[in-house]
């Protein structure tokens, strides 16, 4: 199983995408997906539409997200 990336605003660092790259992680940015300047909930909600696994620098806003996420399953919070 190949682990499948979504880089948010804050950890979108060229070098770390094209590293990743060079070693065949399937790794997409939020820039790349027309995702510039969108609220936190939204980046995990496509990040979970993708198949993929939110890659952020901004641990405590996410957590905060993702337990709400989970107490409220995905279907509740797309819009």
């Amino acid at each position: 199983m190949k682990i499948a990336l979504y880089l948010d605003e804050d950890s979108e660092d060229q070098h770390l995408i094209r590293a990743l790259r060079a070693r065949g992680v399937d790794v997409v940015a939020a820039w790349e997906v027309g995702m510039r300047e969108r609220d936190d909930e939204e980046h995990l909600i496509t990040a979970t539409a993708q198949g993929r696994t939110l890659y952020s620098f901004n641990a405590g806003d996410f957590y905060r997200i993702h337990t709400s996420f989970l107490g409220s399953g995905p279907n509740s919070r797309t819009r």
